[in-house]
């Protein structure tokens, strides 16, 4: 039995694996759900970068023209029956590469509002050759308020490895800066074969000093169903790589927001996955909501034919028990680097401490938790823990979901043990 499966065991104090079920409803409730974000995925690219896992496909207008179509009308289908407007804190377009339906983020934008209040900001995921003096008008016409932007490197040697290459990096990010958004994120990729400490620091540099808020960096991951011409470098080097780069941030004063993000202070931050719930909509999207997560099917074909016939373009369901709802949101908080007592027994009905007890008092007497009042902060000690523990969730459950999506439409159940 692998080690993921035995945490799983211990935390969630069951032996019932993860099922996602092939089933779907045709009405989500979230109506009564605090915080609750909102997910666009746009599927299509210019062309299809090898490392990236998520779903995507060459673009081609006919395609994306029936893809809007559909996608209004899920988010219709979804808000059809709320009794009011509803507050959500965030909206994120991903992808894929948002820009290729730029000319349709306005009206998509304008569909949500019309169900929904935004508190907070719109952030758009941006390939770099999309930056133009006119795309970031039309972007901030459409009320896009934060960018988050796919360098990956700034090393021509690093973006050979993984299909990409140098355009004018440096005078895009300054660009976008100069135009008025109020975040400017850039991914960044580590672990790249023959990058170096010294390679990575340089990176981090020259996006901050280009004009970035904030910086993502994430490992380099070598999914089952992905075709990279280079492999990743080992574990052990990624985490530390990880460390080395989290101390030359400490080091110049940039703050760490997340296990792999670090800012600038007192500026807002990109991050959209960090919510205690959230509506998902197009193709792969998902939704978390209560008790349940839902995941969109990934083929554009079948969302479309789905929609059309005014179902819901669910593929898989799973249905939490309270152990593993409480598990899945201290997972996510811990990412954030922050566990909130409070917010933890708002939303799953049972005080932290009765539920986790001995493990927060371990995490604080082992040096991973902080404790200030009823909020325990992560340690850089506890991020580098959390690294490791998330790569191997993503062989054990992601690669094998993701995979199984991408060849089947609506799978009838997927077990993650």
């Amino acid at each position: 039995m692998r080690w993921t499966s035995l945490l799983r065991i211990y935390l969630t104090r069951s032996f019932k694996p993860f099922v996602f079920e092939g089933t779907h409803e045709n009405t989500l409730d979230f109506e009564k759900l605090d915080d609750l974000g909102l997910y666009v995925h746009i599927p299509f690219c210019r062309s299809l970068c090898s490392f990236c896992p998520y779903c995507k496909v060459v673009h081609n207008k006919p395609q994306a023209d029936a893809y809007k179509i559909a996608l209004l009308k899920e988010i219709d289908l979804v808000c059809k029956g709320m009794s009011g407007k509803k507050q959500a804190t965030s909206l994120y377009f991903g992808g894929g590469t948002p820009a290729m339906m730029l000319d349709d983020l306005k009206d998509i934008i304008a569909k949500l509002k019309q169900y929904f209040v935004l508190t907070g900001g719109i952030g758009v995921e941006l390939h770099p050759s999309d930056i133009t003096e006119g795309n970031l008008q039309k972007l901030r016409e459409a009320g896009v308020t934060m960018l988050s932007i796919g360098i990956q490197s700034f090393q021509e040697d690093c973006l050979r490895k993984i299909g990409r290459r140098n355009d004018s990096f440096v005078e895009k990010i300054r660009l976008v800066r100069s135009s008025g958004f109020d975040v400017v994120d850039v991914d960044l990729i580590f672990a790249i074969p023959g990058q170096t400490d010294e390679i990575l620091a340089n990176d981090i540099h020259t996006a901050f000093a280009s004009g970035a808020t904030q910086v993502s960096t994430y490992p380099f991951i070598d999914f089952t169903f992905a075709d990279n011409a280079y492999k990743p470098m080992s574990e052990e080097v990624k985490r530390e790589m990880l460390e080395h780069l989290t101390d030359y941030c400490h080091a110049n004063g940039i703050e760490r927001t997340s296990v792999w993000t670090f800012a600038q202070r007192q500026t807002e931050k990109y991050s959209s996955v960090t919510r205690d719930a959230f509506l998902g909509f197009g193709v792969s999207a998902t939704t978390l909501l209560k008790d349940t997560f839902k995941i969109n099917t990934f083929s554009i074909p079948e969302y479309i034919k789905r929609i059309e016939g005014d179902a819901l373009p669910t593929s898989l369901t799973l249905h939490f028990t309270k152990r593993q709802r409480a598990v899945y949101y201290l997972f996510w908080s811990a990412y954030a680097m922050q566990i909130d007592a409070d917010r933890f027994e708002e939303l799953i009905g049972t005080p932290l401490n009765r539920m986790f007890g001995l493990e927060l008092f371990l995490a604080t007497k082992l040096g991973y938790l902080r404790k200030k009042g009823r909020v325990y902060d992560l340690t850089d000690k506890a991020a580098y823990l959390y690294h490791d523990v998330e790569q191997a969730y993503t062989t054990a459950y992601i690669d094998k979901m993701w995979h199984i999506s991408r060849l089947q439409p609506f799978p009838e159940k997927i077990i993650l043990k």
